[in-house]
């Protein structure tokens, strides 16, 4: 099989993280994959790029500007043409609009995974509409979520062509001890630390989880941010607005921020709107307990026995729930325990890369699979 991914890729988040799982776990099993990376003419050593030459993926570095559409759509269309893919795999808005049919009219089956929606702002909404719309002229849509899968059905989807796949946990090998990870983090040793992890914009609630350390009454406990975006120096004058700067840590983009999570009594995610979060598979592997919205993905991974479910948007209830988790603390290890054996149980890696083979294998056209023998 001739697997071609195509992304653009931004900070390394989930995304970046199940398009380097896809690619490195078909290489292993004896499949050509390429990875074709959309990157500002810039950025000439990306950490997305690094990690999947040592893991031994060939990559295609394509740098064009923010806009230059029609420079991206020449170089996908030669690389088609020099790599000769059975199946195009994009990775969200910009290969979903602007590529995919430069391999449709090559006759090259396309599939996209929907990783999820960041809603938000209205140029963020046109940009989703005009995506939705897109996912219609695919062989196959990927869904992470149940949600996502009804969701994209509604939108006049073919419910054949639509495809529930959840993520999968892609070990990415020891954690750091408590100690060593707050060390790496640059935090003090003593102290409760609420950690969060993510992309810093509207759709992953920072601006919750700073609402929710402002009403608990336990001035000790801090946050950590491990992430950076667009919202990032707002919130940061929220902080200080809301009287909690003094126990708010930006981090910024961390690397190898999976080994980090032991440096937290408790994990948090406040977002408003989900897929399948891979940061609550890298909390939930670390052995960390978990405070989570119930939205998208979310319940597909942990339900109330492995962690405390709040609704989203609400900084009252998460806080509520941070005081209930470290109030109790032997609960809350039983919870992260049974969460860790759900992981193990039902997000294996190699299931997860046997039915995106199976796919793949069904969209590749008989004429493609003898050329490429």
């Amino acid at each position: 099989m001739r697997t071609l991914h195509s992304l653009a890729a931004g900070e390394v988040g989930g995304l970046e993280r199940v398009v380097s799982a896809l690619a490195s776990g078909h290489r292993a099993s004896g499949h050509h994959v390429c990875v074709g990376v959309v990157l500002e003419p810039s950025c000439t050593d990306h950490p997305f790029v690094r990690a999947l030459d040592d893991r031994g993926v060939e990559v295609v570095p394509i740098y064009v500007g923010r806009r230059s559409y029609l420079a991206e759509r020449a170089a996908i269309a030669r690389l088609c043409r020099s790599f000769r893919p059975d199946v195009f795999h994009t990775h969200g808005y910009r290969p979903d609009v602007v590529e995919a049919g430069v391999a449709r009219r090559q006759g090259i089956p396309t599939i996209t995974t929907v990783h999820g929606f960041t809603g938000g702002g209205w140029r963020d909404r046109l940009y989703e509409r005009i995506q939705r719309r897109a996912f219609r002229n695919f062989s196959a849509v990927v869904a992470v979520s149940q949600p996502l899968s009804a969701a994209l059905v509604r939108d006049g989807i073919a419910r054949d062509r639509v495809h529930f796949i959840r993520n999968a946990w892609d070990d990415a090998g020891p954690c750091l001890g408590r100690e060593q990870a707050r060390r790496a983090l640059g935090l003090p040793a003593e102290g409760i630390r609420i950690g969060w992890v993510g992309r810093i914009s509207y759709e992953k609630g920072a601006d919750v989880v700073l609402e929710a350390l402002a009403l608990l009454r336990d001035t000790g406990i801090a946050l950590s941010v491990v992430g950076d975006g667009r919202a990032r120096a707002e919130l940061q004058a929220r902080a200080v607005a809301l009287g909690i700067g003094s126990r708010v840590t930006w981090h910024g983009t961390v690397l190898e921020a999976a080994r980090m999570y032991q440096a937290f009594d408790v994990f948090v995610l406040s977002s408003r709107t989900e897929g399948t979060p891979i940061a609550l598979f890298e909390a939930i592997a670390a052995g960390v307990p978990v405070v989570a919205t119930a939205v998208g993905g979310v319940p597909d991974v942990v339900s109330r026995a492995e962690s405390v479910l709040v609704p989203s948007g609400s900084p009252a209830a998460l806080a509520a729930a941070v005081t209930q988790t470290l109030a109790n603390p032997a609960a809350a290890l039983e919870r992260a325990r049974a969460a860790r054996r759900r992981l193990e149980r039902e997000f294996a890696l190699e299931p997860w890369l046997e039915r995106y083979e199976a796919l793949y294998e069904s969209l590749r056209s008989p004429r493609a699979a003898l050329v490429n023998r």
